[in-house]
C-alpha cells in the first residue's frame, strides 16, 4: 500500500498564508512577486517538502519544455560529444532532454508513437533520418523539428549543418597539394545527406583539377566496415597513397590498419585525412588532419532555432557553421596551405 502523501500548492500557500497563484508566481522565473512574500513561500515550501509539478504546469502554459532528442550512433565520438553540449546549453536554456535511441543507418528514426507520447516543445534528430510519416505526424503534433548535421528536401524542418561541400573541397585540395597521384574516398552510411554532400564535391574538385576519379569503398561511417574498407584498399595493386574518410571515426580505423597491419608510415608513405575533428583526433597515437564541425557552435544554432520555432514553428531555417581545416601528422605536409584555403575556412599550421 503507497501511504507517500503529496503536498500541493494550496497546502504551501495555507502555510504561507498568501494565495494559491502567489505560491504559482514564486516558481516561475520573471514573474511578478516581491522578495519577501518569495521568500515566505519558499520557506513554507521547504519545510513542506513541497516541488512544484512541472507537467500539470505544462498543461496550463501549453510548454512542457522538453526537447526531445533522437540519435542512432553514439559510437560516434562526434555525437557523444554533442549530446554533453546540447544537455547543457538545453539546461542553461531552460529546457529538459529527453533521448530517443534510434537504429543505426540512412533512415532510422525514433519510434513515432514514442515521441508521440510526449509533449514535447521540439525534437531534435542528431544524423538520423526523417521520414514523410514522422515528418507529417511531427507538424499534425505542433511539435517543429530541427535535424543535426543532416538536411532533408522537406521545406517544413530546419537544420543545423556543418559546411561540407567547402570542407571537402578543402580536403582534396590539400591532398594535391601534397603531390598525391592515387586519392582514395571511404564514404560513410549510403544515402546519409552529409556523405552525400561531402562525396559529390570531392569528387567534383579532384575532376575539375584534371585528377583520376578516386578509388572509393563504402565504411558505413562504422570502424568494423571502415576496417575491411582500408584493407580492401591497401592490398589493391594500385594501392592509394591518400584516403579521404568521411567522419574521423573511420579515420582513425584506418590509421590502424595502414600503420598496425601494413606498416606504412602514415604522413609520408600514405595520407589519412577525416572530418569532424573529433577530441581524438588531437591525441599524439592518431595526429588526424581533419575538417572540423565546431560541434559547441552547431549546438548553440540547434537551441537559438528551438527558442524561434517554439513562439513561431513555421519561422523554419536552414543554418551552414563554417569549419576549419586542422592540419596534424597524418597527411603530408604542405609548404603553404593558405595558398589552397578558402575564404572562409584558413588552415590551422601544425603543432610542433
Amino acid at each position: 500500500m503507497n501511504d507517500r502523501i503529496f503536498v500541493t500548492a494550496h497546502d504551501v500557500a495555507r502555510a504561507a498564508g498568501v494565495s494559491q497563484s502567489a505560491v504559482s508566481r514564486a516558481f516561475t522565473p520573471g514573474a511578478s512577486i516581491s522578495p519577501d512574500t518569495r521568500a515566505r513561500i519558499l520557506t513554507a515550501a521547504d519545510q513542506l517538502g513541497y516541488r512544484p509539478n512541472l507537467l500539470a504546469r505544462s498543461l496550463i502554459n501549453g510548454r512542457s519544455n522538453i526537447v526531445g532528442v533522437g540519435v542512432g550512433n553514439l559510437a560516434n565520438p562526434f555525437f557523444v560529444e554533442t549530446m554533453q553540449l546540447l544537455s547543457r546549453a538545453l539546461d542553461d536554456a531552460g529546457l529538459r532532454l529527453l533521448l530517443f535511441p534510434a537504429d543505426s543507418g540512412a533512415t532510422a528514426e525514433p519510434s513515432i508513437h514514442e515521441i508521440l507520447h510526449y509533449r514535447l516543445d521540439a525534437l531534435v534528430l542528431l544524423s538520423v533520418g526523417l521520414s514523410s510519416t514522422l515528418a507529417e505526424e511531427c507538424r499534425r503534433a505542433q511539435v517543429p523539428v530541427v535535424l543535426y548535421n543532416r538536411t532533408t528536401l522537406d521545406d517544413a524542418t530546419s537544420s543545423v549543418i556543418g559546411d561540407n561541400q567547402i570542407g571537402a573541397r578543402t580536403i582534396a585540395a590539400h591532398l594535391l597539394a601534397g603531390r598525391h597521384q592515387r586519392i582514395a574516398y571511404i564514404a560513410g552510411t549510403a544515402g546519409s545527406s552529409t556523405n552525400a554532400q561531402r562525396e559529390a564535391a570531392f569528387f567534383a574538385y579532384l575532376a575539375q583539377q584534371g585528377a583520376p576519379a578516386p578509388l572509393r569503398e563504402d565504411g558505413h561511417y562504422d570502424i568494423a566496415a571502415a576496417t575491411a574498407a582500408t584493407r580492401r584498399l591497401l592490398t589493391r595493386p594500385d594501392r592509394p597513397d591518400a584516403i579521404f574518410c568521411a567522419n574521423d571515426l573511420m579515420a582513425i580505423a584506418a590509421i590502424n590498419v595502414a600503420r598496425h597491419e601494413y606498416g606504412l608510415d602514415v604522413g609520408r608513405e600514405i595520407s589519412i585525412v577525416g572530418y569532424d575533428d573529433v577530441p581524438m583526433a588531437a591525441w599524439p597515437a592518431f595526429s588526424l588532419t581533419s575538417y572540423s564541425q565546431p560541434a559547441e557552435q552547431m549546438v548553440a544554432q540547434t537551441v537559438r532555432l528551438i527558442r524561434i520555432l517554439r513562439d513561431d514553428p513555421d519561422a523554419h531555417q536552414d543554418v551552414i557553421v563554417d569549419g576549419t581545416l586542422m592540419l596534424r601528422g597524418s597527411s603530408r605536409s604542405v609548404a603553404n596551405p593558405s595558398a589552397y584555403a578558402t575564404t572562409t575556412n584558413i588552415a590551422t599550421p601544425r603543432p610542433d
